[in-house]
């Protein structure tokens, strides 16, 4: 017997519904809080050793892993000191990865220390531009994960590899091991902070958000943001993935307003080292 084309289409059409009806009638609790997508080809393909010019060789001997750290959130520094940390974030996003080294010319010129967390796939698309960051003596890199997820929405596995993936791209193309992680759209709970604190990884958020992504946000209104609410302290987010409309424009007037504050820059890692001075020197 052959099947009208109609009558085809009404059994797989009641085919769909029974499938759909069943892989939906789980409770509605678990509908609203399970998200857990398949892994994106990308980092999977970060599981097998990387193959590419710009990376260097990787190492014929086993690295160790590395030594957990405390599992806390950082958001500033001392508050006893006139000191900052200026943060860029390189995000990777679906488009082609951008950078503005406009921002880096000023931050050199200027001999002011700063903090890159970069993203991974953003550091495979400009590898070069990676190498010279890490290489100056200026700048610390960190890792913010390699394709900047929502990590509060997506499995442990998927975010251990997330930063694993983006510590090899680091160690690969500067040498170097980060110790410091910042996570996408500022979004972490207690899972997130304790994986990134078995690899080593201190959580490092902020204080003060310039608010740099959002286009409505002037050159002026940067510059009277920033400058007038750092603090002592203070941890302040940017960015240099071009995602800033007008970072660039508004960075000198900042860093010259804020060292006429009396403020001194750091890196983040120096100003948490001068936080456990300060400390030590209470106590003492």
């Amino acid at each position: 017997m052959q099947l009208r084309p109609s009558r085809v289409f009404e059994i797989l059409a009641a085919f769909l519904t029974a499938y759909l009806f069943f892989s939906l009638s789980e409770p509605a609790e678990l509908r609203n809080t399970r998200y857990d997508p398949p892994p994106d080809p990308a980092l999977t393909a970060l599981r097998l050793p990387i193959q590419d010019d710009t990376l260097a060789e990787p190492a014929e001997k086993s690295e160790p892993s590395p030594e957990p750290v405390e599992p806390v959130v950082i958001e500033h520094g001392p508050h006893n000191g006139k000191t900052v940390a200026l943060t860029f974030d390189a995000c990777s996003t679906e488009d082609p990865s951008r950078y503005d080294e406009r921002i880096t010319s000023i931050l050199i010129r200027s001999g002011t220390p700063a903090t890159f967390f970069l993203g991974g796939k953003w550091m495979l698309e400009l590898p070069e531009q990676t190498k010279e960051l890490a290489a100056n003596p200026l700048f610390e890199i960190g890792n913010h994960t390699f394709l900047h997820p929502h990590l509060t929405r997506i499995s442990d596995e998927r975010v251990r590899e997330e930063l694993t993936s983006t510590q090899k791209i680091i160690d690969s193309l500067t040498g170097r091991r980060a110790t410091l992680f910042r996570p996408p759209f500022g979004e972490y709970n207690a899972g997130v902070v304790r994986i990134a604190a078995s690899l080593g990884l201190r959580t490092v958020q902020f204080d003060l958000a310039s608010g740099d992504p959002d286009p409505a946000i002037s050159k002026e209104r940067l510059v009277d943001y920033v400058s007038s609410m750092a603090r002592s302290g203070s941890i302040i987010v940017m960015h240099i993935n071009r995602k800033g409309w007008h970072t660039a424009e508004a960075l000198p007037e900042i860093l010259a307003r804020l060292r006429r504050r009396g403020f001194v820059f750091m890196t983040v890692s120096d100003l948490l080292s001068h936080s456990l001075e300060s400390d030590q020197g209470n106590r003492n």
